[in-house]
Formats: C-alpha cells, structure tokens, sequence
C-alpha cells in the first residue's frame, strides 16, 4: 500500500493530469511507470496490470470503490470509515477485503463525487444525498455526525434498467398481477408504491411508468434523480437543490410539486414522499393529474397510510378525519413491496383503496402473498370496486 500511494505520488508530480489526456493515454503512461519500478523484481505481469488498475483507479476512477463499483454482483456499498468497507451480493453483507490508504483519502474521494452533482458536504452541511454519473444513489454523512469517520454509502444503479419481465423472471412479482397493473397504469389509476428500505421500491416505480401510454407529458420530480423512464418523449425531470452556505436558494420536492402544476402535466410521478410534500402529491393526484405514482417507506398498506397521515401532519393542521380523506380520495392503489430473509425482493400485496368512512380509509386487498417463505402472489378473489378509470379507457374486459 505504502509504494502504491508513493507511486501516485510521484505519477501525480510528473504528468499535468488537466491536459487533455484519455483515459488510454493515462493507464499507458500509469503502466510503464509500474513496469519500470517493478523490472527487477520478482512479480508477475498479471500482478503488474493490477497495480496499474489501481492506481489509475485512484487517479481516474474512485480509487478502491472503482473495482467494487464494476462489479455487477454488488448491489449495495457501505463505508464505515476509511478501513472498513462492506458490500452487498445477492442480499448478504460481506466484509470486503480491501481499505483506502487513509481517511484524508476516502475524504477526497467524497468530495470528488459530491462536486461532480454540483452539491456540496462539510463539517457546516455533513449529510447529503448525491448521486454517481449512472444514477446510483449515494449517501454520506461527515465527523462530527459520524463519530468513526467518514459513512459513504452507495446502492448501485444496474447498467440495464430493469423490465416486467425481468422481474417476473426473478420472482418478484406473477405474470398475472404485472398484467393486471399494466391495465391500471394505462387507466390512469393513482398508485402509491410501499416498502422497507431497499426493498426496491424505486425500481418497480422505473418499471411501471414505463407501461404509461407514450403520448402523455410526464413530469417527474425527486430528491436525487434516479429514474430511468424511456420511450416518453415529452418528459421533464426535475430534482431538488440544497441550500447554499448562506442558506439560502434551497428548492424543495415542495417547490418542486407546485411548479410542476402549471407545466400542464397528464402524469407526476414523486421518486418518494418523506415529509409535508406529500400534502402537495395529494393535492395533485385530487387535481386531474390521474395515473401520478409515488413511493414511501412503510411497513404494510395500512401502516402507509398512517405514516402519511403523520407526513401530511408535518406541514399542516388540517383536521385528521379531512387529511384522512383527502388520502382516500387521491389514492387508487397501494402496491407493497418487502424483502425476504434470503435477500429476494417481492410484491407482497396489491390493495384498492376504497374509501374513507366512519373515521377509517377502507382497503381491499386484491393480490397477497401466500405460504410464506417459499409462495407466492396470487389473486385474493376482491374485484375492483372502483371501475370506472378502467371502463372509461376501454381496459377492462374480463376478470378482477
């Protein structure tokens, strides 16, 4: 480790990295500095290639995260500190054998990939939420919050934007329920999407606005941008800005919501709901805007709406019994989503919210998981009370 950084060193002190030099020409000019330091020594050439990956990886890439970053069985990063990084493959935690060589290192390597956002972290401002070039979400959180040192972590974005079918493949979800979904999308049903943390909520909504008809103006609004829809052509995106260091110029999923109303959107879709903003997202899918998605962590359908009950209740003090049904009344759908103990990510249940009365929002179940672990989703026998959205756009023919 120790002649690796003194190589950087020196590699850094003998070619003016900010001239217009490729990728190619610095891995050249990387790997013949290597093969003249190691001429006379006992080395191989495959170990030689991996001493110039590495320290083009820190000079080029993001050092020891690069190789992680490249491998397409990780799905998930965290860096506890400088010395001790874990992984995720195939939804088991590993500790991964590798360090960076010092915590002003990983520092460095945070604001590299801060700066390439155009955001910003300190000791002043030590948690932001960021994104890599490819969309992979990031996290990191600054001493004195973190009293161990630096906590970076990175959920990977995959390279291919995942399909229904890749998801049925998987086992996700049954052909029948996507089919099903696919009908409501195209009716313009209101759908929020429920889950726990990483049980990938942000890829089923990627997945589902892709069955939205191709003609609409969609707008899409989140905190750090992650999704990926395609085949939309009149599409904007828009993402929230942090406050400068005065403070000042923050613009808000809020802002956000009520600016995206005068851009004559058919659909908005909200990457997810985390406090007052979900008034706004009610306000919008109560306004025309049919066929809006979001998401939101909870941990069943009614316990999402309790926790939107209480995220409303941030922002406002509007009656509970009026919040309540203001949630009924924007709400079509509540799809959840939950992550198995070995790692397997499942659309747990489908439920139509019906309504509110006598003080409660009335849900009817239309698909749930049965025979836990090794089930599946099947139909709950409930038809669709509400039809109308389905009937007027000519989807619904037969069952359900």
């Amino acid at each position: 480790m120790a002649l690796i950084d003194d190589l950087r060193k020196r590699l850094v002190n003998s070619i003016d990295l900010t001239r217009n030099l490729s990728d190619q020409d610095v891995f050249e000019i990387i790997t013949k500095m290597v093969i003249d330091e190691y001429r006379d020594k006992q080395i191989s050439l495959k170990e030689k290639m991996r001493i110039s990956r590495e320290l083009f990886n820190s000079i080029r890439g993001l050092d020891i995260l690069q190789e992680i970053l490249e491998d397409p069985d990780v799905t998930e990063i965290m860096v506890n500190g400088y010395d001790r990084i874990f992984i995720e493959k195939q939804g088991n935690l590993f500790r991964y054998d590798g360090e960076f060589s010092s915590a002003e290192r990983l520092q460095d390597i945070i604001q590299q990939i801060v700066a390439k956002a155009n955001k910003r972290v300190n000791e002043s401002s030590p948690i932001v939420d960021t994104r890599l070039p490819d969309g992979s979400r990031v996290n990191v959180v600054l001493s004195p919050i973190a009293l161990q040192g630096p906590v970076l972590t990175i959920r990977k974005f995959p390279k291919n934007v995942m399909t229904m079918e890749e998801l049925i493949a998987r086992g996700t979800i049954t052909e029948e329920a996507a089919e099903y979904l696919r009908k409501l999308v195209i009716a313009g049903y209101n759908i929020f999407i429920s889950g726990g943390t990483g049980s990938g909520k942000t890829t089923f909504l990627n997945v589902l606005s892709n069955y939205i008809p191709k003609d609409e103006r969609i707008i899409t609004i989140e905190d750090s941008a992650e999704l990926k829809i395609s085949g939309i052509e009149n599409l904007v995106s828009l993402e929230c800005r942090q406050p400068n260091v005065e403070g000042d110029n923050e613009v808000t999923i809020r802002d956000l919501i009520r600016t995206s109303l005068r851009m004559r959107p058919n659909r908005i879709i909200v990457g997810e709901v985390r406090g007052p903003e979900t008034l706004d997202m009610l306000q919008a899918m109560n306004t025309g805007h049919d066929g809006s998605l979001s998401t939101g962590h909870g941990n069943s359908p009614a316990d999402m709406l309790t926790r939107l009950e209480t995220m409303v209740l941030m922002g406002t003090d509007m009656p509970l019994n009026a919040i309540k049904s203001q949630i009924a009344s924007a709400l079509d759908l509540i799809i959840h989503l939950g992550r198995l103990k070995d790692g397997s990510r499942k659309v747990l249940e489908i439920t139509e919210v019906l309504g509110y009365e006598e003080g409660s929002i009335r849900l009817s179940p239309l698909f749930h998981y049965q025979d836990y672990p090794q089930g599946t989703l099947k139909w709950t026998g409930n038809r669709l009370k509400n039809r109308g959205k389905g009937i007027y756009s000519g989807v619904f023919e037969e069952a359900f």
